[in-house]
């Protein structure tokens, strides 16, 4: 496999594209940005921030390929085509905007050098320029300027047009490449999966293969930092993780050193797997549900001055290390979330903004046996029942050993249906699968005592004469309830409900007992103003997701406008996975901004704000209350320009 570095100009690309010569593989996904998207990446390039590096393949046989969504059927190549796969977004984007597509109408305002997709307000208004007529190969600038001059702006001449000579010089402006070639297909699939998902890298891949040549020997240095923490039982410390958490390290170091880097992550590593197994008794890297969660207090620990670790940091790195996983934090969008924390974990008091990324300064976090209902053994909430039966000082059952997630052969660690499968698959209460594997249904027991239970009901082997009994400090210690009733199939449905209740109290306490004091030290919670009020009316049918009408008074003002729901679902979406974005609100453009668990959207004259959860409690209730999109009124809707109220999203009518 070669890499080919080189960068061409925009303009050049969107050429090749139009020409057939860039394609797209089949194994890429679909265009999904919309013209929030489109509006930022262009402001980027006005502005000319980096605008990251595209991965293209020169393969020895032409792949199957997908059409790029760019609404034309480019030409018949007359030279081999480079296939994309990393940066299908940006380039077919740009390729939108550059030859005018319909769904990429970006508008440059030249006094506010703002940038939004193009509305009916904007078309009227002489200070918002299509920002294609600027780009286009027959541009008359002078001409354009003077047109501006003749406005009034409040900007000058001179001005005028260095903004003109910035926007149009974005054909020009050079983005970096990568080629690869001498890789089969098979080979281009897996790089192409791991360049678009974020997923680890091994020692196959394209990014070690790089690693290595900057620095030779560094993948012996990885596999023996991997072997010593195989023999520790943190095999999931291996090559593909360590690799990335190098990558993680390097990214964000003003001096890019590769040897600090490594340095960084293996002394975090050793301050941390310390604290994991002492403090939290994780002695496996299998109880871990996510590893990502271990990426930034690994920098946090191995960048942090040689001095000892107070308790309110250690119990605030726990206490986080905790919540981030039950939160499932990088499920979805990993390096979007690693690109908010690692950054915060090189701050002064980076504790404090880790846990306000979570959006959990100022609350407690209380379980609720709600919480625990329909969850399985692949949740979070499973290893978090390990941790409070472990340090309630639960027994294997029968045998008097501590349960340990490192025990091998008869005492190995196994999760046991309290209440067996098989005497709940076909009862007369109709149990369903979920039911049966419910988390509130398994405790921690090894293969031995299993092997006892066999598939008897606790009704029979609790009390099982040729068994030492199982007292009901045995149980207890396991969160499982004593008494006899619920030991009965039938009231199965009972007993999970009286676990789950046991479990959640439990797990509660737990995640206090590392709770920094202060978090309680929070800010006052946005109130609303006397003489505000907010009014959201969800008009839809079956066949349309349906518009929202705002209706807003703010002291003696009104003001009234519209959004799409569908917008706004996808906003909040974005929100739940850390990400910014926009939605268009009664013809304006208006940005999403989330700040841990807090997401902002200005709505009028307001500026509401609220928990990810507030919103979703907002949308539930809006659909409860919904009319039937045949009775939405046709609306104007003004532009408010006076300063923006904060407004609690619980407080919307």
């Amino acid at each position: 496999m070669l890499v080919e570095k080189t960068e061409r100009p925009i303009a050049m690309l969107v050429h090749q594209i139009s020409c057939g010569e860039i394609k797209l593989p089949e194994i890429q996904r679909g265009y999904v940005w919309n013209t929030w998207n489109v509006a930022k990446l262009i402001d980027s390039l006005y502005r000319k921030y980096p605008s990251g590096t595209l991965v293209m393949w020169k393969p020895a046989e032409a792949p199957r390929s997908r059409q790029l969504a760019i609404g034309m059927t480019p030409k018949k190549p007359t030279v081999p085509p480079l296939y994309l796969l990393d940066g299908q977004q940006r380039l077919t984007s740009l390729h939108r905007v550059l030859n005018d597509h319909k769904d990429a109408q970006i508008a440059f305002n030249i006094e506010t050098e703002e940038f939004k997709n193009q509305t009916a307000e904007s078309k009227n208004d002489p200070r918002w320029i299509k920002v294609y007529d600027i780009l286009r190969d027959d541009v008359d600038l002078f001409e354009i300027r003077d047109d501006l001059l003749n406005l009034g702006l409040q900007v000058g001449s001179r001005e005028i047009g260095r903004r003109l000579s910035r926007l149009a010089s974005i054909k020009s402006h050079s983005i970096d490449m990568k080629i690869v070639t001498g890789c089969d297909y098979e080979e281009i699939v897996e790089i192409f999966e791991r360049v678009n998902s974020g997923r680890p890298l091994k020692t196959v891949d394209l990014a070690l293969a790089m690693l290595s040549v900057h620095w030779p020997g560094i993948l012996k240095k990885i596999e023996e930092e991997a072997a010593h923490w195989a023999d520790r039982h943190y095999s999931d410390i291996n090559v593909q993780f360590l690799a990335l958490a190098l990558n993680k390290a390097v990214i964000g170091r003003s001096d890019g050193d590769l040897e600090q880097g490594w340095e960084t992550v293996r002394r975090g590593l050793r301050h941390l797997v310390p604290l994991l197994t002492e403090n939290l008794k994780i002695t496996s890297s299998a109880l871990i549900p996510s590893h990502a969660t271990l990426l930034p207090v690994t920098i946090l620990l191995g960048e942090r001055p040689d001095a000892p670790l107070d308790a309110e940091t250690r119990d605030g790195i726990l206490y986080w290390f905790l919540l981030a996983n039950l939160r499932n934090r990088y499920n979805n969008s990993t390096d979007t979330m690693l690109g908010r924390d690692i950054p915060a974990a090189r701050e002064q008091e980076p504790v404090k903004k880790l846990l306000a990324n979570l959006g959990v300064i100022g609350t407690r976090i209380a379980i609720t046996p709600q919480d625990l209902a329909g969850k399985s053994r692949e949740s979070a909430y499973f290893t978090l029942s390990y941790l409070v039966a472990k340090k309630a000082g639960a027994q294997d059952w029968w045998f008097g050993t501590e349960i340990s997630a490192i025990g091998e052969d008869q005492i190995k660690l196994e999760h046991h249906h309290v209440h067996p499968q098989a005497t709940l698959k076909n009862h007369a209460k109709k149990y369903s699968k979920g039911e049966i594997n419910d988390l509130a249904n398994l405790a921690f027991i090894s293969a031995k005592a299993n092997r006892k239970i066999s598939d008897r009901s606790p009704s029979v082997y609790f009390v099982d004469p040729a068994l030492p009994p199982l007292t009901q400090e045995d149980l207890a210690a396991h969160f499982v309830p004593y008494d006899e009733p619920l030991r009965d199939a039938a009231n199965y449905r009972e007993f999970l409900v009286e676990r789950r209740r046991l479990l959640a109290a439990a797990m509660t306490k737990l995640l206090d007992s590392f709770r920094p004091a202060w978090l309680s030290q929070a800010s006052a919670p946005v109130e609303v103003r006397p003489g505000c009020t907010l009014e959201f009316v969800l008009y839809q049918s079956h066949w349309d997701i349906g518009r929202i009408v705002a209706i807003a008074k703010a002291d003696d003002a009104s003001w009234i406008g519209s959004f799409s729901f569908a917008d706004l679902e996808t906003a909040i979406d974005a929100a739940n996975n850390g990400l910014d974005s926009g939605i268009d609100i009664a013809g304006q453009s208006v940005p999403v901004r989330v700040e841990g668990d807090i997401v902002e959207i200005a709505v009028g004259p307001f500026m509401v704000s609220g928990t990810i959860h507030a919103w979703h409690e907002m949308m539930n209730h809006a659909r409860d209350q919904a009319l039937p999109l045949s009775q939405l009124p046709a609306l104007e809707e003004p532009t408010w320009t006076d300063e923006l109220i904060p407004f609690p999203v619980t407080s919307v009518e």
